[in-house]
């Protein structure tokens, strides 16, 4: 969206945030980001949070005034889940993107309309972004113009990661070996897997970073060396994976996980960390065929990957096929593939009503 922003106005619509009383009139709260991007958050009072179709009915008042006021008459929708169209009927988008990064309707607490939402977006949408080849191949079955974008990096950002970098005053403490992962602590995260190594491994110290989330804390494993360190900001990340000697994918093998294509995977290669995970398809092709991430299923493999890895930041022929294969991948090649398709998928609206005004 960033770099979108750089070509014309973005306006990023947020989930809207319900007030614990009656009192406030719905209003919309505009957030200044960088590049100009601007984040749009519908306030709501509590007696809407339980009446979908009112919220939406609301949001809907909110966007529509505030189009009038932006002067927004040539516009694109980009979705990112289906649940939105609930807030964006009666507009009339020049054209229509469903970016979808995961299998929504299979995560833990998922709205059980999902799914028809997701058809009916599946109707409007001109083109279908995919987060990864898994999750493309599910999707290209439902949409005739769907395409596969795998997550990329932003390479100087974690590449910060392999010079010394001043330590962060949560994790300097921590002895080594370290063992890390970043990312959301939910039903996806592999917890009796790293229950197991923690236990298996007492020589070596696991860093856990990101927010619980969805998930009873109390369930997580407790073990000395264990260290969550609640979420970071994105900007941080680079000055704790310099700390780090391995870095984790730690996923289960659930619905939550079959089609997901995690960013982190070539974020914590950039950082110039050796990589072990589970069995995620999307992992697996290209990362572990390539041999570039290694693949371990079962808590005795993880902690034979794991000694492996760990001297793997060492070898020089990993590296430079590392690197090699960073080369060929970054956001900005992303946007502008995707900018590419969607100016075709435009002219050939373009043409199709002019064709018919004729």
């Amino acid at each position: 969206m960033s770099r979108f922003a750089k070509q014309g106005r973005v306006f990023y619509v947020e989930d809207a945030f319900y007030h614990d009383n009656d009192e406030v009139q719905p209003h919309l709260e505009i957030k200044e980001r960088p590049q100009g991007l601007k984040v749009v958050v519908s306030h709501l009072p509590d007696r809407l949070r339980h009446d979908a179709p009112a919220a939406d009915a609301a949001q809907q008042q909110l966007l529509q005034g505030y189009f009038q006021e932006q002067n927004l008459t040539n516009y694109l929708f980009w979705y990112y889940t289906p649940m939105a169209l609930g807030k964006s009927g009666g507009f009339a988008p020049a054209l229509t993107v469903y970016d979808c990064m995961d299998e929504l309707a299979n995560f833990k607490f998922a709205p059980p309309e999902l799914r028809e939402r997701e058809q009916e977006l599946f109707g409007k949408a001109d083109l279908v972004f995919t987060g990864g080849h898994t999750l493309y191949e599910a999707k290209r079955q439902q949409h005739p113009d769907a395409h596969p974008f795998p997550s990329s990096i932003d390479k100087d950002h974690f590449g910060q990661a392999r010079q010394p970098l001043p330590e962060p005053a949560d994790q300097v403490g921590i002895a080594h070996p370290r063992i890390g992962f970043f990312g959301v602590v939910d039903e996806r995260l592999d917890i009796e897997l790293l229950g197991q190594l923690a236990e298996a491994h007492s020589e070596w110290q696991f860093v856990i970073i990101g927010p619980v989330v969805k998930i009873d804390p109390a369930t997580l494993p407790q073990s000395a060396n264990i260290h969550y360190l609640g979420g970071k900001d994105y900007q941080e990340l680079p000055t704790y994976l310099a700390g780090w000697d391995v870095a984790t994918l730690l996923f289960a093998d659930n619905e939550s996980t079959k089609f997901i294509s995690p960013t982190k995977t070539p974020e914590y290669l950039a950082a110039g960390r050796p990589v072990v995970s589970t069995p995620i398809r999307d992992v697996v092709r290209p990362y572990g065929e390539l041999n570039l991430v290694q693949i371990a299923a079962t808590a005795e493999e993880f902690g034979q990957a794991i000694e492996m890895a760990l001297t793997q930041a060492q070898d020089t022929d990993w590296r430079q096929r590392t690197d090699n294969y960073l080369a060929t991948i970054s956001w900005d090649q992303t946007w502008q593939q995707m900018v590419d398709l969607m100016q075709q998928k435009l002219g050939k609206k373009w043409l199709a009503t002019r064709e018919l005004q004729e």
